[in-house]
């Protein structure tokens, strides 16, 4: 379909975009100067614009911030375009720059961490509770592509939420807003054409070196076959009510496995065993999480952790010692217990694989326990 078929943004859609954001103080926009940004700080603009004064006695300043990772030549200018059009519609701009040796793998996963950190600086730096990003519908599709090539999980594959947490960033006192998480690409662009806008276009997002990019390029296909980003993104929505849906249920089992205990991070060892899998991996992955000292755990690890877990209570020994994630998990007279993991002993601290005898002679020391 042609960006010349596709309907613009009206005013009233833009209005519907921001909803409940009136009566933020300050709200912080991403821009890059791609298409998406661009269009995200223009209608947001309109929206402002469009606030009736009698019904809101301050209307939400907009800041707009650019993150120069210094990877291309081009983004110096491409910053300093955003700023030029940020005059044009009355915003104040600012060029967040991320400097620093770059990594040679793993870039774009460091790229963003960088880019997340610079912005929540930026946005408590104004004032600003809120982050606004310009995700479209397009990249809603592309994530869920990408986390089911990664073996995503329910949570996973529920992929982006319209309000989030900002990544990486442990405060909790900003949040990540995606206005455009619903919004097709196409109609972005038909917006800024018709409004007669420019933007940049960053080669890099057809980069072939990059699983988004390459993931980008099948969707046409993939859209033949009926897997559409509607489509893809209408999987997440239903995933996300899933998801939702199981995180009660996790609620509720934490309740009854603790009730008789009254010590945090203990479970009734045969109460978590009658648990359906999901639930009890789940309620495993939070008490890990949350005792632990290094968040959240990859799934295939809890997995496996669980799986050794149920093996140990299966056969009846009733005892099970070992750590994940800064985690100790140990089960024994009934009980699951979940704590803290002692420190590991630095390398000059350990013992000796030998020690010494009285007289002279040497024997070997055992080896440590496994965690």
């Amino acid at each position: 379909m042609s960006p010349k078929t596709v309907d613009v943004i009206s005013g009233s859609e833009a209005a519907a975009l921001f909803a409940g954001l009136e009566s933020a103080p300050a709200l912080l926009l991403a821009v890059s100067g791609g298409p998406d940004s661009i269009a995200l700080m223009v209608l947001a603009a309109r929206w402002r614009t469009s606030l009736k004064s009698h019904l809101f006695k301050r209307k939400p300043e907009l800041m707009v911030a650019t993150v120069n990772h210094g990877l291309r030549p081009e983004s110096k200018r491409e910053a300093a375009d955003v700023t030029t059009l940020a005059a044009t519609l009355g915003l104040q701009h600012r060029t967040l720059r991320w400097t620093g040796p770059k990594p040679k793998t793993g870039l774009p996963q460091a790229a963003r961490h960088a880019r997340y950190a610079l912005l929540a600086a930026a946005a408590r730096k104004a004032g600003a509770f809120h982050i606004l990003t310009a995700h479209t519908l397009d990249d809603q599709a592309e994530t869920v592509l990408i986390r089911m090539s990664r073996g995503s999980g329910v949570t996973g594959l529920a992929a982006m939420a319209r309000e989030a947490p900002v990544p990486g960033d442990g405060t909790g006192d900003v949040t990540l807003v995606r206005p455009l998480l619903e919004v097709p690409k196409a109609r972005l662009i038909a917006t800024l054409r018709a409004a007669r806008i420019a933007f940049a276009d960053d080669p890099t997002n057809r980069d072939p070196r990059f699983t988004r990019a390459r993931l980008r390029g099948l969707m046409p296909l993939l859209a033949e076959e009926g897997l559409d980003a509607p489509r893809l993104a209408l999987l997440a929505r239903r995933l996300k009510r899933a998801d939702t849906a199981i995180e009660v249920a996790v609620d509720r089992a934490h309740t009854e496995t603790t009730a008789d205990l009254g010590v945090p991070g203990a479970y009734d060892a045969a109460a978590f065993a009658r648990l359906p899998a999901e639930i009890a991996l789940r309620l495993l992955g939070r008490a890990v999480a949350s005792l632990g000292d290094e968040g959240p755990v990859e799934l295939g690890k809890l997995e496996a952790l669980k799986e050794a877990l149920d093996a140990a209570q299966k056969e009846g020994t009733g005892r099970f010692r070992r750590s994940l994630a800064g985690a100790l998990v140990t089960l024994a007279r009934g009980k699951i217990t979940i704590e803290r993991a002692p420190a590991r002993k630095q390398p000059s601290q350990r013992t000796s694989l030998t020690t010494p005898r009285p007289g002279g002679s040497k024997t070997r020391a055992k080896s440590p326990k496994s965690r």
